[in-house]
């Protein structure tokens, strides 16, 4: 191989030509020692890639050990992510509640009741409060919506609270 200056590795030709001197040998190191689990194809051009962003401070002399190094770093990177991925795998998520059976039973008699409410409340009350609770728009978006005038959205708002606060005992919005 011809003497290359060492600070002109970031020139195109002699960058092309550290690439074809040392492809094929960290490709093969890497399957080698790591079959194919860690895709040698596509670490080796990573590794590339990270000389060609550091080439500056790379020299030729160094391109080499540089490589191999890096090659080596992202294929263990590789492997300690994908045994975190098996470790949260395992991670079983807990299908449980602390809550009591009565609470539960009371949670889901308070939802009836709710919907029952809701149902029998007037169509312009219950759309405007749904759309302002439930969607979180804001007035001024469902006015344009129900092509009226934020003041009209307010008061069916509140006039849905109202009833339902009336209706149902313990009834609080955050």
């Amino acid at each position: 191989m011809p003497k290359i200056p060492e600070d002109h590795i970031c020139e195109e030709s002699v960058f092309e030509k550290t690439y074809h001197s040392f492809s094929k040998s960290l490709h093969d190191y890497l399957y080698y020692k790591y079959g194919n689990l860690c895709n040698p194809n596509d670490t080796t051009q990573e590794a590339f890639i990270k000389l060609w962003d550091n080439c500056k401070k790379v020299s030729f002399a160094k391109a080499k050990s540089f490589l191999f190094t890096v090659a080596n770093n992202l294929v263990l990177n590789q492997i300690k992510h994908q045994k975190i991925v098996l470790k949260h795998r395992q991670i079983v998520p807990k299908n449980h509640t602390n809550e009591t059976p009565e609470f539960l039973m009371e949670e889901n008699q308070f939802l009836e009741r709710y919907n029952a409410v809701l149902a029998n409340m007037k169509e312009e009350f219950r759309v405007a409060f749904l759309l302002s609770k439930a969607e979180n728009k804001k007035h001024r978006e469902i006015a344009e919506l129900l092509g009226v005038t934020t003041k009209v959205v307010e008061y069916r708002v509140y006039s849905a609270f109202a009833i339902l606060k009336k209706e149902l005992e313990g009834f609080k919005l955050k």
